[in-house]
């Protein structure tokens, strides 16, 4: 099976050697997302919840151009800075997963990419 490469202007571009996405056979691998706003290159990090938010529509842009949705997601990471924070990401990512959801790991990071306080990388399957 060959490797698709999915891109979409609809979320943040790579800034290094990385897609935000690779299809293989039935399965969608997405780099992971941070709180960047596609639109104007400015972070998104007032705040957890505001934060969370904009990587799951970061999410979303890339799943729709592969022709997916977040019900199709099956497997989640969710980078934190701060776990303290975790409760308030996690209403946030419930919107998102309200039904069936994924299974996830969640860890704390010493550091993320530009030093924001989430990021989040998800597997999804087009037979889900």
């Amino acid at each position: 099976m060959p490797k698709k490469i999915i891109l979409t202007d609809k979320a943040p571009a790579p800034i290094g050697p990385y897609s935000q996405a690779v299809s293989v056979g039935d399965l969608v691998f997405l780099s992971g997302q941070i709180p960047l706003d596609p639109m104007t290159g400015e972070l998104v990090d007032a705040d957890i919840e505001a934060a969370t938010s904009r990587v799951l529509e970061n999410i979303k842009a890339v799943l729709e151009s592969a022709g997916l949705a977040f019900r199709h997601v099956v497997k989640t990471t969710v980078f934190m800075k701060d776990l303290s924070l975790f409760p308030r990401m996690n209403a946030v990512y419930a919107t998102a997963f309200s039904e069936n959801p994924p299974a996830r790991s969640t860890v704390q990071a010493a550091a993320l990419p530009k030093g924001v306080s989430v990021e989040i990388e998800v597997v999804a399957s087009r037979a889900a």
